[in-house]
């Protein structure tokens, strides 16, 4: 089971536009991009950003309530990351004011869909090209790519539910993922009842990745909430 990382990079877009925000969004389903948030304003915007860590914004530079500038300032206060302008405004003030508040790139509509593609993809390659495939734990090691755990020098299989498990924690590693929304994940958009069938999965990746699977060092449960997985920086 191969992992193409730039394919699982978090994408937001935000445009007024819905029209162009669904266009947008079909073009990067279609080459592969699996995990596109997006939104019409800013505080749909904001509210993505703190619950998920974005790895690219894409953002129109004329939203209704409020300029994509002043937008991204606020966004990278929160994370820093690359952001694409995305809009009709294709004067030069405009793109040197992008370039200058740090703005990796600037697309004047209308555009190419092979255009968009290429810059979105030349972005992230260039951002993430140091991304390690091999996610380190307490005592243990995730291969995304092998769909395996390694620990005291054994490769475990994951179950393609232990391997979807383990990579919505991954995304939001050190952060609480709600059991809702890992049972969203896993099982669909009607995820109710199946609140054991998780707890199971979890006990089984627990035995896989912790030498003490009743006193968990890097899957954690937050009680009431869900689990966060803590990963070895």
């Amino acid at each position: 089971m191969k992992l193409d990382y730039l394919k699982e990079k978090n994408i937001l877009i935000v445009d007024d536009e819905i029209e162009l925000l669904k266009m947008v969004k079909t073009f990067l389903s279609q080459d592969g991009f699996s995990n596109i948030y997006t939104a019409t304003n800013t505080d749909e915007a904001l509210k993505i950003v703190r619950k998920k860590k974005i790895d690219l914004a894409i953002l129109d530079v004329m939203i209704s309530d409020e300029n994509g500038f002043s937008l991204m300032k606020k966004l990278k206060e929160i994370d820093d990351y690359p952001v694409i302008f995305l809009t009709a405004r294709g004067e030069d003030d405009d793109k040197y004011k992008g370039f200058g508040l740090g703005a990796d790139d600037y697309i004047v509509k209308p555009f190419l869909p092979k255009e968009l593609i290429f810059r979105v993809n030349a972005i992230l390659k260039r951002s993430y090209k140091n991304d390690n495939p091999l996610v380190k734990l307490h005592n243990s090691s995730i291969d995304f790519e092998k769909a395996i755990i390694i620990k005291n020098d054994k490769n475990i299989s994951l179950t393609a539910k232990e391997y979807e498990l383990l990579k919505v924690l991954y995304r939001n590693k050190g952060k609480i993922v709600t059991i809702d929304n890992i049972c969203e994940a896993l099982w669909g958009d009607n995820p109710f009842g199946y609140e054991n069938s998780l707890m199971a999965h979890v006990r089984r990746v627990r035995e896989k990745i912790e030498d003490d699977p009743s006193n968990p060092i890097s899957l954690l449960t937050v009680k009431g909430l869900g689990y966060k997985l803590i990963v070895e920086e």
